[in-house]
């Protein structure tokens, strides 16, 4: 059975990561037409990506994911 290596895990954490954080920002960027209406739409990406970033370093979620994106002991 291969197992993934430390920065292989950690790409496919960034790109998950990334894809959730525009999937929520997706709505707010859509309907943005200006630069001053798009700045909301920078803060949520940002909020949503440090709120993920943080969820995906709980014990707990590492636990959740598949053997083979968990972090190695």
């Amino acid at each position: 059975k291969e197992h993934m290596t430390d920065n292989q895990r950690r790409t496919a954490r960034t790109i998950f990561q990334t894809a959730v954080t525009l999937a929520a920002a997706v709505p707010a960027l859509v309907e943005a037409s200006g630069l001053a209406q798009t700045s909301g739409a920078v803060v949520l990406a940002l909020a949503v990506s440090g709120a993920v970033t943080r969820i995906m370093a709980l014990p707990v979620v590492d636990q959740l994911l598949p053997g083979w994106l968990r972090k190695e002991a």
